[in-house]
């Protein structure tokens, strides 16, 4: 198969880094090149606008950020009461419920126990 010249160009100033950066020079020497160039990657370029835009936006969302974890310190730290808050009502229901068995307890088996001894 033959190689055609073009073919044989590419492939000289694919091999030679002085024959590409010539090639370079004489492309963007042309103004039309050049603005045809610039036209096509410009849009994919972030500009200073589009930069200070998205500064400002993670600005905000880290200040979004810190209110939520405010926000969640605050609910913690309610449940935190409420769970001590609820201890403290089991502790005291527990301690009633040991008084009244101890009371119904005192009130019928103790009297039995008195009369089968004969202490009654």
């Amino acid at each position: 198969m033959q190689v055609s010249l073009a073919e044989r160009v590419l492939e000289e100033i694919g091999a030679d880094r002085r024959l590409r950066m010539r090639l370079a020079e004489l492309i963007v020497s042309e103004p039309e090149v050049r603005l045809f160039m610039l036209n096509s990657i410009l849009p994919d370029v972030a500009r200073k606008e589009d930069v200070k835009e998205l500064r400002n936006e993670i600005a905000q969302l880290r200040g979004e950020i810190a209110q939520l974890r405010g926000e969640i310190n605050q609910e913690i730290a309610q449940l935190r009461g409420e769970i001590t808050q609820l201890r403290r009502e089991m502790y005291s229901n527990f301690k009633w419920t040991i008084g009244i068995i101890l009371t119904i307890w005192g009130a019928t088996v103790i009297p039995i126990l008195l009369k089968l001894v004969g202490a009654i």
